[in-house]
């Protein structure tokens, strides 16, 4: 059994259900989740079980006992943790030792509880299928979805992702992550407008108001900005089916250009991912372009 400590929005989620997914397939053990993160409750809580097909269940108290024992109360293992002994306690406990890649992870022992962020596709390429399968959507579209989803199919659709409204109004978010500045989709508009013929531009962001008054688009384009709250999963639906991608620093619109199976597509990613100098150097793969 390998029980993963969720945290975070959809995107996190997916990093975080990959990840344990490729140990457990290694390990033939079951998948469980916990769900007792407070960071579930920001945007639109735990999603992966009502949108996608995982493979994967909530861990029950019994399962919490018979991985962790007494350090399935957080109280016992803040007491460890303060008495500097977690190196004799905690061998199942398995945290994340930094954010880019370590290959000793895919290494997990059965009967681990993991608590991490894993954001790197280098965790769980092994199972690429798998994992495209798992996160393959069950819900049916809108019909304004589906519209908009054979337009996506019958043109040079660019998926073009920008996000704001916590990483610009919340101050600890925004010196971790900082925003993608207007050069970059600039500059990604014009890198993909000269390798694609009559490209045609989805724009997908939480403050839409925005950038229709400050991103210049000499393009064909079309704002999609109706799937709010539990249908917000939706945008990131719709970007994976487009041909092309430039996406923000965020791991929706990371997982809307990786979900798209197509090996000619062309990925703009920004760079610099973190406003804090945190390196990124494992969580865009190699064959996405860097602006």
């Amino acid at each position: 059994m390998i029980i993963l400590h969720l945290s975070g929005g959809l995107g996190n989620q997916m990093f975080q259900y990959a990840f344990g997914r490729a140990n457990a397939t290694r390990l033939g053990a079951e998948l469980k989740y916990e769900l007792t993160n407070p960071t579930l409750t920001i945007h639109n809580g735990f999603e992966l079980e009502r949108i996608f097909n995982i493979q994967a269940s909530e861990a029950t108290q019994a399962d919490m006992k018979f991985v962790l024992g007494l350090q399935r109360y957080a109280l016992i293992r803040k007491l460890i943790k303060a008495s500097g002994l977690q190196k004799l306690f905690n061998s199942f406990i398995v945290q994340e030792p930094h954010f880019h890649f370590s290959p000793q992870m895919l290494r997990l022992q059965d009967h681990s509880y993991v608590n991490g962020y894993w954001q790197s596709e280098k965790y769980f390429s092994e199972v690429e299928n798998e994992i495209r399968a798992d996160f393959s959507f069950k819900l049916p579209l809108s019909q304004m979805n589906a519209d908009i989803a054979e337009r996506i199919g019958n043109l040079n659709s660019v998926s073009l992702h920008v996000r704001r409204n916590d990483f610009a109004n919340n101050a600890k978010i925004n010196a971790t992550h900082g925003l993608c500045p207007l050069d970059y989709y600039q500059s990604a508009i014009q890198y993909i407008a000269e390798r694609i013929e009559k490209p045609f531009f989805l724009i997908f962001s939480d403050d839409p108001a925005w950038v229709k008054e400050n991103l210049q688009i000499d393009f064909s384009c079309e704002y999609v900005d109706h799937n709010q709250g539990a249908e917000s999963y939706n945008d990131m639906r719709l970007m994976s089916l487009c041909k092309h991608h430039i996406i923000a620093n965020s791991s929706f619109s990371w997982w809307g250009a990786w979900l798209n199976s197509k090996a000619d597509k062309i990925v703009v990613s920004p760079k610099s991912w973190f406003a804090n100098g945190t390196s990124s150097q494992d969580l865009i793969p190699q064959r996405w372009v860097k602006l």
